[in-house]
C-alpha cells in the first residue's frame, strides 16, 4: 500500500541519515588527525563511532611487529588466528633490512584491550553516530612531548580548527560537484557565475508502482523517466515537475491515457496505456509515487564549477552564521520579554521563542524528517543537504563554547594573553560544565523536535 511506501521511504531515509552525519563527524574529526599527525602530536586512537568496540588495529613499525606479536597474551594470539600471521611476519622480519620505516596494521584482539598501547589504534565502534580523534595529552596544561599541550599556541590554533575546515572543504568539493552535474537552488539569489550557468530541468521520474494499480496493469515500471503525457484527441505534455504529473492524472480520471517513459535502467524508451481510476476512497487514479523536487530546475556549470564550490560554501556560511544571531537574538530578548508588564511587549516575546522552536533541528529532526525527505528527492538533493549541514557543523564548532573546538580556543587563548597558565583542573571543570549544558540544551530541542513531529 502507498502508506507501507512512505514507511519504508521513512526507514530508508533515517538509515542514510545516520550514515551521512557518521561520515561528516568522522570527517570532521580526521581534520584533526591530520593536523596533529603533521604537527608531531601522538594520536592514541582514531575510532569510526563510539565505544565499545567492534574491531580495531594496530598501527606498527616493522621492528616492533615481532615484539608485538609475541607479547600477545595466549586468548589475543587466539583471537588474531596467530598461527596465520606466521607467513606475514617473516615477510616483515624480512622487509626489516631494506625499510626500516615501514609501518603495519594488524589486528587489535579485545585481550588487550585494557592495556596501554604505545602505538595508534584504528577501531570501528558498535554506537553508530560519529566519531573520535584521541590525542595524548589534550589538556592544555600538558608539556610532555608529543601532546597536544607541548605545541605552540599556533599549532594549538591548527589542531583545534583542522576539523572545521576538514568540513568547509567537504561542502566544497560536494557544491563543486554538484555544479558540474546540476545544482539546486535553495537560496533566493544563490551564488551563481550567469556567463557559465545552464538552466536544466529536472526528470520526473517514477520512485514507486503500487501492486494492482492502473500504472502495474499497463506496465509501468518503477525508476522510469516520464517524457510526454497524452489523453485522446490532445496535444503531448511534457511534465516539467511533479505536480504536472498529479494535475494531468486527476483532470483525466476514469479517462484512458497514454505514458511516454524512458526506462533508467535500461535507457530503453516505452509507451505504457493506462485507464485511469476515479480517485474514490483514497485510491490513486494511476498508482504511482513520483521523486519529489523540491527546486524546478537544476543549473549546471562548466568551467567555473570549483569558483560556485567556493562561492555558495561562503554564502551558506554567511547565512548560518546570521541565523545563529537572529538566534541568539529572539532567545535573549524573547525570555527578557517575558518579564514585562506589558501584554503586547509579553506577546512579542512568545512570538520570539516561538521562531526558536521553529528554526531549531536536533537528530531527531535532522535525521527522521530532513533526510527522509531529502533522500526521497533523490542523490543530487541529498548531497546539498549533507553539503549544508557539513557547513553548520563547521560554524557551529566555531563558536566560543568551551566544550566546542572554537571554545577550546578561545579559553586557551583567554588564559594566554592574561599571562595565567590554564590548569588543568581549571579546564576539564569550564569544558565539563558547558558540555553538560549542551547536553540539556541537545535534549530540549530533541523533546521539541518529537512534539513538532507529533503535530
Amino acid at each position: 500500500s502507498y502508506d507501507n511506501i512512505l514507511l519504508m521511504n521513512i526507514v530508508f531515509g533515517i538509515l542514510v541519515g545516520f550514515i551521512v552525519l557518521t561520515i561528516l563527524v568522522v570527517l570532521h574529526e580526521l581534520g584533526h588527525f591530520l593536523t596533529a599527525k603533521k604537527n608531531g602530536i601522538k594520536v592514541n586512537e582514531f575510532g569510526i563511532g563510539f565505544p565499545p568496540r567492534a574491531i580495531a588495529w594496530i598501527h606498527l613499525p616493522a621492528s616492533q611487529v615481532e615484539n608485538y606479536l609475541e607479547n600477545l597474551s595466549e586468548e589475543g594470539k587466539r583471537q588474531i588466528n596467530f598461527q596465520k600471521l606466521q607467513k606475514k611476519l617473516a615477510k616483515i622480519k624480512s622487509s626489516q633490512k631494506t625499510d626500516k620505516k615501514k609501518y603495519y596494521w594488524l589486528r587489535f584482539p579485545k585481550a588487550e584491550y585494557q592495556k596501554p598501547q604505545e602505538y595508534l589504534i584504528f577501531s570501528l565502534n558498535y554506537l553508530p553516530i560519529g566519531g573520535f580523534c584521541a590525542m595524548d595529552g589534550e589538556s592544555a596544561a600538558d608539556t610532555k612531548k608529543g601532546t597536544f599541550g607541548a605545541t605552540s599556541f599556533w599549532q594549538k590554533t591548527q589542531i583545534l580548527f583542522g576539523g572545521v575546515i576538514m568540513n568547509w572543504l567537504t561542502a566544497i568539493i560536494i557544491f563543486t560537484i554538484l555544479a558540474w552535474t546540476g545544482m539546486p537552488e535553495f537560496l533566493p539569489n544563490q551564488f551563481s557565475i550567469k556567463s557559465d550557468a545552464k538552466k536544466v530541468d529536472q526528470p520526473v521520474i517514477i520512485s514507486k508502482v503500487l501492486e494492482n494499480s492502473p500504472a502495474e496493469k499497463a506496465g509501468i515500471k518503477y525508476n522510469s523517466w516520464i517524457i510526454y503525457m497524452q489523453s485522446n484527441n490532445e496535444n503531448p505534455i511534457k511534465p516539467t515537475n511533479s505536480q504536472a504529473v498529479i494535475d494531468f492524472n486527476n483532470t483525466h480520471k476514469n479517462q484512458t491515457v497514454t505514458y511516454h517513459l524512458e526506462d533508467l535502467k535500461t535507457h530503453k524508451r516505452y509507451s505504457a496505456t493506462a485507464k485511469l481510476g476515479s480517485g474514490e476512497n483514497n485510491q490513486p487514479a494511476l498508482g504511482i509515487a513520483l521523486q519529489p523536487h523540491f527546486t524546478e530546475a537544476n543549473t549546471k556549470y562548466t568551467w567555473s564549477a570549483p569558483l560556485v564550490g567556493i562561492g555558495t560554501t561562503a554564502q551558506i556560511t554567511t547565512k548560518t552564521f546570521e541565523g545563529f544571531g537572529e538566534l541568539i537574538k529572539n532567545i535573549f530578548q524573547g525570555s527578557l520579554r517575558q518579564f514585562s508588564g506589558d501584554s503586547h511587549t509579553k506577546e512579542e516575546g512568545k512570538q520570539q521563542m516561538n521562531k526558536v522552536s521553529e528554526s531549531v533541528s536536533g537528530p531527531v529532526g535532522i535525521i527522521g524528517v530532513l533526510f527522509p525527505a531529502f533522500t526521497s528527492a533523490g542523490p543530487t538533493n541529498l548531497a546539498f543537504l549533507a553539503a549544508v549541514i557539513s557547513i553548520s557543523l563547521a560554524c557551529m564548532n566555531v563558536l566560543p563554547i568551551p566544550a566546542l573546538d572554537g571554545g577550546r580556543w578561545f579559553l586557551i587563548g583567554f588564559f594566554k594573553l592574561r599571562g595565567k597558565k590554564l590548569q588543568k583542573q581549571t579546564e576539564e571543570k569550564i569544558v565539563g560544565r558547558a558540555f553538560f549544558a549542551l547536553i540539556a540544551l541537545s535534549i530540549l530541542i530533541t523533546i521539541l523536535d518529537i512534539i513538532k513531529i507529533a503535530k
